[in-house]
């Protein structure tokens, strides 16, 4: 599953590019010394690596608490079905709900945050620039804490978003070198990739929750693996 965070998280960061590029034109970089460039920049990786994380931990932990009433399983396969539904009906239809309505107040303050961040070029500011840009809605975001609800506890859905903030970060530092970068039909195809590989891991979520017995893939529930273990004494 770690695999399919980070593969999303690398696809995803062409959509990434197109919601938080602007955020990574416009950090103040020096430009002018090298070895300060680079710290700078991975401090803001850092920062929304460690948001991306915080927020894995939450829903992981909320996925722990329905693992122990036991809809583990059930909830494996509602995920993927609404990932393959994300993707399946028309953006059309998602606009017509502002599904961020609730916490628009809590974005704007975000988004004021990142604004006073911007102006300034202590390296903490990087940090927390990263930390914040982290919390913005986004839709691949969304579908990476699907999976991390998944998790079944706290560390899996930390690290789950963990490693799919490390899949962004090839083309976050490809967009804060060079803003005009693969343009054109090479960038078209791969957005195009990224619903296929959506419900590609919506059907493994959904395998998964089915508990056929297929080791790895879908693994038995483990209450039938308890009553498997018992009968053979």
């Amino acid at each position: 599953m770690l695999l399919s965070a980070f593969i999303l998280g690398l696809l995803g960061s062409f959509h990434c590019v197109g919601m938080c590029g602007p955020i990574a034109f416009m950090l103040p970089v020096d430009r002018s010394n090298t070895l300060k460039k680079v710290s700078q920049i991975s401090m803001y990786h850092f920062g929304r690596l460690l948001a991306y994380s915080l927020i894995g931990l939450v829903f992981g932990l909320l996925g722990k608490s329905l693992f122990i009433f036991g809809y583990q399983q059930q909830l494996s396969i509602i995920i993927g079905i609404l990932m393959i539904l994300v993707v399946a009906v028309p953006q059309k239809t998602f606009n017509k709900y502002n599904f961020s309505k609730p916490i628009y107040k809590i974005i704007s303050k975000v988004k004021s945050a990142l604004g006073t961040a911007l102006k300034k070029k202590t390296m903490d500011t990087f940090l927390t620039i990263g930390f914040l840009n982290g919390f913005l809605p986004c839709g691949l975001v969304y579908m990476a804490l699907f999976a991390a609800l998944a998790g079944g506890n706290a560390t899996n859905g930390s690290l789950y978003m963990a490693v799919f903030g490390l899949g962004t970060i090839p083309l976050m530092t490809t967009a804060i070198y060079f803003s005009n970068f693969l343009k054109g039909k090479a960038r078209q195809r791969i957005q195009k990739a990224i619903p296929v590989f959506i419900v590609l891991i919506g059907a493994l979520f959904i395998l998964r929750g089915l508990g056929l017995g297929i080791p790895y893939l879908s693994p038995a529930p483990v209450y039938e693996l308890v009553s498997n273990g018992m009968n053979c004494h």
